[in-house]
């Protein structure tokens, strides 16, 4: 379980260095995928499956689909959809495909061993639900105002 944290803690910091130093926004984006998937595997290896879930479905799923929206609303024509063909040809893929290997294969490892426990404590979703809409209420809401004012912004930019 530790090659497990290590590893996928390595291959976070690697995919976060990388989408900073990005020029381009679609290879920023992988690479961005990678790490959150990669803290998703830090997730469960720590115990905490809920959040590893919750990682890869709304951040890895949920956000990386409305910034790939976004991208979309900003298609500034021909010459846009000529440069995406060129970005999006297979040899973009390798990098993100590198990193993503070892978590894949430290989480098979991971999964198939039988002889070790994980010490983790289950919690439900309900429980999950209250304490957001509880003591937390206003982290949740500034939260929600935060994305909102991404998605003002965003129709503002792409508006012609």
């Amino acid at each position: 379980m530790m090659y497990l944290f290590y590893g996928s803690a390595f291959v976070s910091i690697v995919a976060t260095l990388l989408t900073i130093t990005r020029i381009n926004v679609v290879h920023a984006l992988l690479y961005f995928i990678t790490s959150l998937l990669a803290l998703a595997v830090i997730f469960y290896s720590l115990g905490a499956h809920f959040a590893a879930a919750l990682e890869v479905i709304v951040y890895a799923g949920a956000i990386m689909v409305m910034f790939l929206f976004v991208m979309m609303m900003l298609n500034l024509g021909k010459t846009t959809e000529e440069q995406e063909r060129v970005w999006m040809q297979p040899g973009i893929w390798i990098g993100p495909a590198i990193l993503t290997a070892p978590l894949l294969v430290e989480l098979l490892m991971v999964i198939n061993t039988t002889g070790q426990t994980m010490a983790h404590t289950v919690v439900a979703a309900k429980d999950v639900g209250i304490d957001l809409f509880g003591p937390y209420v206003l982290a949740v809401e500034l939260a929600s105002m935060l994305l909102l004012a991404g998605l003002v912004g965003a129709f503002h930019l792409a508006r012609k």
